[in-house]
């Protein structure tokens, strides 16, 4: 059999931001129609990697890179993204990059518009053309249905369940000509089982094609069904280049962290006997994309309750909605207190605290310090890190708690960081995510609800959070309610098992029931189901 072409290589590619050095002489090569999965504990610098492919103006305003990037046999230097997309090198990142108002038609076309010609823009210039929506809506069909998934091309995008804003990204870059390389950072990671499914067979299909793809994931079975050759990333080197035949995701995980990686430690607790600390009756949500039109659940004190089910059904509705973050109805009762809906400061002072699934929009303060973001909300609900003077009319922050505060959580998450005077947008998407569970910790809060906490994060990290949450749920008796994706996450962590489908509560499972019967709640076979409330 002839080996392939070669598309890319890269040779001595290092890196530091600041002095602190992200890539150390990276070197790899990539063949024409290959899939190569990058893997890595979050901050090992494939994202760094990946930018430095794609002329990212983080670092081109950092100095740079050393090193050389070689392309179809040519040396190439990216100053922009524009570059690199004019050279056929798509990128599709961890983080939208939508505009929220605009239909996926307009996304996917933005910038390559169809355009009509007419007399006056032949007189007065370009910019009186009309578009030609007919023919954009075209282009737009073709790049959806290369991906074979249900996209509207008329769906405005603040209206889109997340799964289908990431099909929007990929439909984006698939529409482009002459197309040589892809690189999908994290593309999964918001996607449900199936939809997952239907990427990576796409993503064989590309391959066939001709077009060579960068497959980042946190997911090492998506890795093994679907890439040819798989490069391990730690502390900004490359530690191995394995074939996926000669390989298997015991010794993937080993290479990435350094170390065997224990599993997570099941919950065999049985809270019945304990009392109720909240209860939700007829909650429902006005969430784009979620649907929660009728919701009752009784939590208990003390306990680590789960709600999963399937993308859209309204899982992630729930806690956005009592947390005051979209428009919400009906009656939830804290601790014997009726809570006011749609007032998120109120939320947090009865106790309440909340880590959001989208923690670049909600959960963070981007461009300030660790610092900051781990204590800032505390210091306004609570009144917590600040010296009082003249009986608390002047307040001012202590910057000793601040620092105390910020560094416990740094040391106890192993959040990687120069130090907590680094600005949360310079971290890593999993080091990001610990900061967000930092901050709700610093709350100190009676409930606390957590959101898809280990989306896009690695299985050192995965199980580092998941354990934090237990040993605060046990440490500090503090009630949590869990959100997520991953069933087995859920099975794992939690207590109880709450599937919400079509809006509702379609039963609640032990934690230890097959994951058989919690499928059939997600599918709405209630009759199928044998224990439980059903």
């Amino acid at each position: 059999m002839n080996k392939a072409p070669m598309l890319l290589q890269a040779r001595g590619i290092k890196k530091d931001f600041f002095g602190n050095v992200v890539l150390k002489d990276i070197n790899f090569t990539l063949e024409k129609g290959q899939i190569m999965g990058l893997v890595g504990e979050n901050g090992a610098g494939k994202s760094t990697l990946m930018k430095i492919l794609f002329g990212m103006k983080d670092i081109t305003e950092t100095g740079g890179y050393q090193g050389d990037i070689i392309l179809d046999g040519e040396k190439v230097h990216f100053e922009t993204p524009f570059d690199a997309l004019a050279a056929g090198i798509g990128m599709v990142h961890q983080e939208f990059s939508l505009l929220p108002d605009f239909s996926s038609t307009e996304n996917i076309q933005l910038n390559r518009e169809s355009v009509n010609y007419n007399v006056t823009s032949e007189i007065f210039g370009e910019r009186l053309n009309t578009l030609n929506k007919k023919e954009m809506r075209k282009k737009a069909v073709e790049a959806i249905n290369k991906l074979g998934v249900d996209l509207s091309p008329e769906m405005v995008v603040s209206e889109m369940p997340v799964g289908h804003k990431q099909f929007t990204e990929i439909s984006r870059e698939l529409s482009r000509e002459k197309m040589k390389l892809l690189i999908l950072d994290e593309p999964t990671a918001v996607l449900t089982e199936k939809e997952a499914e239907t990427l990576l067979k796409t993503m064989r299909k590309l391959a066939d094609s001709g077009i060579s793809i960068i497959f980042i994931t946190h997911r090492l079975g998506e890795i093994m069904e679907v890439c040819d050759k798989i490069l391990v990333m730690r502390d900004g080197c490359i530690i191995s280049e394995l074939e996926k035949d000669k390989t298997n995701v015991r010794e993937i995980t080993k290479a990435m962290v350094g170390r065997e990686v224990k599993g997570i430690s099941e919950n065999k607790r049985e809270n019945s006997d304990a009392p109720e600390i909240m209860n939700i009756s007829h909650l429902w949500v006005n969430m784009p994309g979620e649907i929660v039109r009728d919701v009752n659940l009784s939590v208990k004190k003390g306990e680590i309750l789960g709600i999963g089910g399937l993308a859209g059904q309204g899982k992630l509705g729930i806690p956005n909605g009592i947390m005051g973050l979209y428009q919400a109805g009906g009656k939830v009762i804290f601790d014997g207190k009726e809570i006011q809906l749609n007032d998120a400061k109120l939320c947090l002072k009865e106790g309440l605290a909340f880590v959001s699934e989208d923690r670049r929009g909600v959960g963070l303060l981007l461009d300030e310090s660790l610092e900051w973001n781990v204590s800032f909300t505390a210091m306004q609900a609570q009144d917590k890190y600040l010296k009082k003077y003249f009986n608390g009319l002047i307040k001012w922050r202590d910057q000793k708690a601040i620092e105390e505060v910020t560094q416990k959580y740094i040391d106890e998450l192993q959040i990687k960081c120069t130090s907590s005077k680094q600005k949360a947008k310079e971290l890593s998407g999993g080091n990001q995510q610990k900061i967000c569970l930092a901050k709700a910790f610093a709350l100190e809060p009676r409930l606390l609800m957590v959101s898809e906490p280990t989306r896009g994060i690695d299985v050192g990290a995965k199980a580092l959070v998941l354990e934090a949450l237990k040993k605060y749920n046990q440490e500090a008796g503090t009630t949590i309610i869990m959100v997520s994706s991953e069933l087995e996450e859920l099975r794992t962590t939690c207590d109880r098992i709450a599937i919400i489908t079509d809006g509702k509560v379609a039963g609640i499972l032990p934690a230890h029931t097959s994951s058989e019967e919690f499928g059939y709640l997600m599918v709405g076979a209630k009759d199928m189901v044998k224990e439980g409330e059903k």
